[in-house]
C-alpha cells in the first residue's frame, strides 16, 4: 500500500445503530479499502466521531466525502489529510517479557507483562519492531484519532 495515498477523514454522524454500517458500506462500494476507523461520542449529545483512513486519492475521497455527506445520519465531513493536524494512536502489547526501556518511547507498563503507549503512527510502528525480540504474546491497536489544530 502507497501511504501517500491515505486519506483522512473526520466524519460527525447521529449516533444511530446501522450508520457505521452505512458510512463503511458506501465507501466499499465505491471499491476503496477502509485502512482503519474509530468512533466515539462527539462533545454533542447523541452524535458520534468517526476517524476513517481510506486508500484513495483526493480526488476519489473528494466525490466519497459528497456521497458520505448526503446521507441523513452524516453531520459533516471533513479531509484532515492535509495542514497540521494531532494524530494519535494506542497500542497496548502483552509480552513475554517486558525490557526496562519501553520508557524511552514514553510507554508505560500497565500490567505485570503489558505495555501501552499512545503516539502518532511512525513512533508505534517503530515501538512495535522494538518489542518484536522481547516476544510479543497479543497486540491491540487502534487505528488514528485526528483533528486539525485549529479550528
Amino acid at each position: 500500500m502507497v501511504h501517500d495515498r491515505l486519506r483522512v477523514l473526520a466524519v460527525t454522524v447521529e449516533n444511530h445503530p446501522g450508520v457505521m454500517s452505512r458510512v463503511s458500506g458506501l465507501i466499499r462500494r465505491r471499491g476503496f479499502n477502509i485502512q482503519t476507523i474509530t468512533v466515539g461520542p462527539s462533545t454533542v449529545e447523541g452524535r458520534s466521531r468517526m476517524t476513517l483512513t481510506v486508500d484513495a486519492g483526493y480526488a476519489e475521497v473528494d466525490q466519497v466525502a459528497k456521497q458520505l455527506d448526503r446521507l441523513i445520519e452524516v453531520i459533516s465531513v471533513e479531509d484532515i489529510t492535509e495542514g497540521p493536524t494531532v494524530k494519535r494512536e494506542l497500542v497496548i502489547v502483552r509480552l513475554e517479557t517486558v525490557p526496562p526501556v519501553v520508557e524511552q518511547f514514553g510507554a508505560r507498563k500497565v500490567g505485570d507483562r503489558i505495555v501501552e503507549l499512545t503516539a502518532d503512527t511512525e513512533v508505534i510502528e517503530d515501538f512495535i519492531e522494538f518489542l518484536k525480540p522481547y516476544g510479543i504474546q497479543e497486540l491491540a491497536r487502534t487505528g488514528p484519532v485526528a483533528m486539525r489544530r485549529s479550528a
